[in-house]
């Protein structure tokens, strides 16, 4: 009896110290992935170095075509630059010139074989940029009166007021752009603008401008509006939230996390939604009466969305990667063979990239070259999940791709679908770069109003539009009366380049 038990206990201590042992690991694991976000290069690039995948059926690749490069097989694209010569090469044909004409005096013109004038046969030009620092005028609007000295009761005749922007306020559209790009795309809070308009002669307060960007708001709603309607109406949409932080003053802290989620249309156009949690209700809401196909990560707030069957759900390839990035240290070699896979997919996406496949011409090339290495490795990592622990990395890694392989696959079975979710993400950069600067929102509202202009600025950087000016002349328009409906920055777009032709 006392051998009985002291098996039992034995096996008891040994099935503990496993436990012990995993959830050490776990924890390495945790600080080691901590230390690289610190230290470590954030790159996941990895060489294609990698011998013939272990999936059964798998073929030798063809060689690539000369012209075709590696795919790109990282989290975000990576942006290859063609060397060239020093010095500014792209100058705006919009940007003011001064011309200087440095010439010889009269008398330094005269030939010294025959002394007879010389001709000027030509001119040796050359360009350099000169900046001048930001110069803050004052428009002053001078309305003459006019009365008749005769008759009173003619009454007293003036000229209609200008319109601008907001009533009665000092900032003309100009001045109004320039704030909220200057907080919204190049992340200069209001308490610095209210610094560098110090130095330039104007005082104007943090309150005064955070008024501005209220009443700015309200008044490009409609259009964000108008974009949501466009985006919605596209084949695909992609989205992806962000956390900011929010002053709360009934919280326990003092704030609280809110959320900004992005949406991406097939017609060059991001809005951002602002929720004050990230409950399903935020993309309920937005993605309302929506049908198409949603390409989002595995977050379950995304579920209900699809319950009804209006809306196809696709996977994101780049968070399945990433998640065997994380574990490469536990199991460089399973996981080698893996990411091995995952660059045979992204090589083919660089094909269709190059040669500008349309969506079935990219079906076709997929369903060739992607699906026999989607139909070998999706078993083979089923098999590899049921074999390592699922709390490990490997673990964690394989069993997200194994629940949400239906919606990894969709993309070759659907040449409007991309592989992988970076469009949106790389729109979220610039909110992840400006909370590190402007570090909170002052409320909820204050929340939407960034969700409202973020919509704008990316959307213009999208579309290659200068943002500053795009808003100066909507919010001038809007004033005069103009259809916000007609003016988001892709109609607008469109109407300017129609005007030019």
């Amino acid at each position: 009896m006392t051998d009985a038990a002291d098996s039992k206990e034995m096996q008891q201590l040994r099935a503990r110290n496993a436990a012990l042992e995993a959830e050490k690991a776990a924890l390495q694991h945790k600080v080691d992935m901590l230390l690289h976000q610190l230290y470590g290069k954030k790159a996941e690039r990895r060489e294609d170095n990698h011998p013939q995948l272990p999936f059964p059926g798998d073929e030798p690749e063809p060689p690539a075509p000369p012209h075709v490069d590696e795919a790109e097989d990282e989290e975000f694209d990576t942006i290859t630059y063609t060397r060239k010569k020093r010095g500014a090469t792209r100058i705006s044909k919009d940007l003011p010139r001064e011309r200087v004409v440095l010439d010889l005096p009269e008398e330094d013109r005269k030939c010294p074989c025959c002394g007879d004038p010389m001709e000027q046969i030509g001119e040796e030009a050359s360009e350099r940029l000169d900046y001048t620092p930001a110069v803050v005028k004052v428009i002053e609007t001078v309305r003459p009166k006019y009365a008749c000295k005769k008759h009173e009761e003619a009454g007293v005749l003036t000229a209609e007021p200008p319109i601008h922007p907001i009533k009665k306020g000092m900032a003309t559209a100009g001045l109004l752009s320039h704030v909220l790009v200057s907080k919204y795309k190049d992340h200069l809070p209001l308490y610095r603008q209210s610094r560098i308009f110090a130095r330039h002669g104007a005082e104007i307060p943090e309150s005064t401008m955070c008024d501005w960007v209220r009443q700015s708001a309200d008044m490009l709603q409609p259009v964000v509006a108008a974009m949501r309607t466009s985006v919605l109406e596209s084949d695909v949409v992609q989205t992806d939230d962000t956390p900011v932080l929010v002053i709360d003053r009934n919280h326990q802290q003092g704030r609280r996390r809110g959320f900004l989620w992005a949406y991406v249309g097939d017609r060059d156009e991001v809005v951002f939604d602002f929720t004050a949690g990230r409950s399903r209700a935020g993309p309920m809401a937005f993605l309302d009466e929506y049908c198409g196909v949603l390409q989002a990560d595995a977050y379950a707030g995304y579920d209900q969305v699809f319950v009804s069957g209006d809306v196809d759900e696709a996977g994101c390839m780049a968070h399945a990667r990433r998640k065997f990035v994380e574990a490469e240290a536990a199991d460089p070699v399973n996981v080698g063979h893996v990411i091995a896979a995952m660059r045979k997919l992204y090589r083919v996406e660089r094909q269709a990239k190059e040669q500008e496949l349309d969506a079935d011409a990219r079906r076709e090339l997929r369903q060739r070259e992607s699906k026999p290495i989607m139909g070998a490795m999706g078993p083979w990592i089923r098999e590899l999940h049921r074999s390592v622990l699922p709390k490990s990395p490997l673990g964690k890694a394989t069993g997200y791709a194994v629940r949400q392989w239906e919606a990894l696959y969709r993309f070759v079975d659907d040449g409007r679908v991309e592989i992988d979710n970076n469009r949106v993400e790389r729109q979220m950069r610039t909110v992840a770069v400006g909370r590190k600067n402007w570090l909170f929102a002052g409320s909820d509202a204050g929340g939407t109003r960034a969700a409202i202009i973020y919509s704008l600025t990316r959307t213009c950087g999208l579309l290659g539009i200068e943002p500053w000016a795009y808003l100066k002349d909507v919010l001038q328009r809007i004033a005069e009366g103009d259809s916000a409906e007609s003016l988001t920055p892709r109609l607008w777009l469109a109407a300017r380049n129609v005007d030019e032709s």
